[in-house]
């Protein structure tokens, strides 16, 4: 009896801890970063990505379509309160990636949408405001493409479409160890 008492005890025991460290690990009650602390985080876009959102801009322009840049860099702060959107605050989830673990948080990616002739922000991605038959949303993501940015959309998990990203060949976790890219835009697709 003394046994099958204690088997119970430690088993509810381990239940109950791992409860505990998976709402520890799930909210942030410590963080387990690997960020370097020694390298200083970015505090606004990459001086290319800046540059390449400009020409997309201009770019979608010319065919008639207008973009709106509507997120570029974002702390790591900015980062979690997204974060806990659909999860401990109001809404749905937007994002899987917690401060400093997104793109955004190097100053490597930026979100767009489309801007109507009426003027209201729009992320319907079958629009066609130019009317020229393609959707806008496919029209502005090639020529993102061809700027050299990759899109969330292509994503095997998460889609996020309006999401756009250089990545310059390096991962979240080598941002994180402190390594960067260089600042020279010939390091990037060309732009004809």
């Amino acid at each position: 009896m003394k046994r099958k008492k204690i088997g119970s005890s430690v088993y509810l025991l381990a239940l109950l801890l791992f409860i505990i460290l998976f709402f520890i690990k799930e909210f942030g009650l410590f963080t387990d970063s690997n960020i370097n602390s020694a390298v200083p985080l970015p505090a606004n876009l990459h001086p290319v990505v800046e540059e390449r959102s400009q020409k997309l801009i201009q770019q979608a322009a010319k065919k008639g379509i207008v973009i709106v840049i509507t997120d570029g860099f974002r702390s790591a702060e900015e980062q979690n309160r997204l974060y806990e959107k659909g999860r401990t605050a109001g809404g749905d989830v937007v994002t899987y990636a917690k401060g400093g673990e997104s793109y955004h948080n190097f100053g490597l990616a930026v979100d767009f949408a489309l801007k109507t002739q009426s003027g209201n922000v729009i992320w319907d991605m079958q629009y066609d405001g130019n009317q020229n038959g393609k959707a806008d949303w496919a029209e502005v993501v090639q020529m993102a493409k061809t700027l050299g940015f990759e899109w969330g959309g292509d994503w095997a998990q998460f889609k996020d479409y309006p999401h756009l990203q250089m990545d310059f060949g390096l991962t979240i976790a080598e941002l994180q160890q402190g390594e960067r890219p260089p600042g020279d835009s010939s390091l990037v697709a060309d732009t004809n």
